[in-house]
């Protein structure tokens, strides 16, 4: 995979850093760390009090777990950028940090793909008679199973380790202050295969992914239309519901991970050997997988509003909480009035 120092050819990388890369974008990861720890951080207090029954619970839990994890690689990150921890630091993140985030987003988007297909089967199914219920979506009632969402989110974890942990093991070539800051002549000749090999499985993940969401929502969409012309009210407001939920899967992962993997085609076709490319033209993409690899990081302060829509146990859950605070913030200041009188 693509870390986050990903080199091109050793002879230019460090010519590609620039004001762009080295203040404003570490200055970003700054702020969505913090932001993301504190959203995050409630998220995963209220979740985890939250009993797993049903298989959506379950998913959601994961991605606050995947969250959580990608945001422990930003401080590394930002302390590169700002020369801090020597060369060394970079190091850790070619053979650690990096591996950390990559695997984590990945999870996170196969999570995102699981819950839009437990949304469709919910939705679709529900609002169906029963006797036109595809038999598709029949058939994928064992996604809303707690059973069975555990099983699969242990595969998919485990799925992923075993793609990304040979990435950390095999850089392990011996590092010096000149190569530091190039991941890829960290490697040994096995892992520059396997880099290659898990950077083609991750991406065809995430576009499968991709057509996995457009699927859900436009049977979801669908399905709304059908129930309005039905006339049947009911229906019609689940829908709505689910439409607005599911939605805002869409909508995140539309503008966190959509541009960085169209970006990151021509990216990586310039890092090969007589690409062809320009200096001026692998200057320019750098810079845009870097701005579009923050529009990924991003997705650990926008996933909680999924969260917020999608589940209804944990949004009235913090409702609850917030209320429960503001009442006691009320009967102290009330308190502390009275013993002035």
């Amino acid at each position: 995979m693509d870390h986050l120092n990903s080199t091109l050819p050793s002879t230019n990388q460090s010519d590609f850093g620039s004001l762009f890369t080295h203040q404003v974008l570490p200055s970003l990861y700054f702020v969505i760390c913090i932001v993301g720890l504190s959203l995050n951080g409630v998220a995963a207090w209220i979740f985890f009090r939250v009993p797993s029954d049903s298989g959506l619970v379950v998913y959601l839990k994961n991605m606050v777990v995947a969250d959580l994890l990608m945001l422990t690689s930003f401080p590394f990150r930002v302390a590169a950028e700002l020369n801090l921890g020597g060369w060394f630091l970079h190091v850790i993140i070619c053979r650690y940090t990096a591996v950390l985030f990559y695997s984590s987003m990945y999870v996170g988007i196969l999570f995102m793909g699981l819950i839009s297909l437990e949304r469709y089967v919910k939705i679709v199914g529900h609002t169906s008679p029963p006797c036109k219920t595809r038999l598709g979506v029949s058939s994928l009632h064992f996604l809303q199973s707690v059973g069975f969402a555990r099983g699969l989110a242990l595969f998919n974890w485990s799925l992923l380790l075993l793609c990304v942990l040979p990435n950390a093991v095999l850089t392990s070539q011996p590092a010096n202050e000149s190569n530091s800051r190039h991941c890829m002549q960290l490697k040994t000749p096995l892992g520059m295969q396997w880099h290659r090999v898990s950077t083609f499985f991750s991406v065809g993940l995430f576009w499968v992914t991709l057509l996995v969401l457009i699927f859900c929502y436009a049977s979801i969409a669908n399905q709304i239309y059908r129930s309005y012309r039905r006339v049947r009210q009911d229906s019609s407001e689940i829908c709505r519901k689910s439409n607005r939920s599911i939605f805002s899967i869409l909508a995140v992962f539309f503008v966190c991970f959509v541009p960085y993997h169209v970006c990151r085609m021509p990216y990586t076709i310039s890092q090969m050997p007589a690409s062809g490319f320009s200096p001026s033209s692998r200057f320019l993409l750098f810079q845009l997988k870097e701005g579009t690899l923050f529009l990924s990081a991003l997705n650990v302060c926008l996933d909680p509003i999924i969260y917020f829509l999608m589940c209804q146990t944990f949004r009235e859950s913090l409702l609850r909480k917030m209320s429960g605070r503001r009442r006691r913030r009320r009967s102290l200041t009330t308190a502390q009035s009275a013993s002035t009188i």
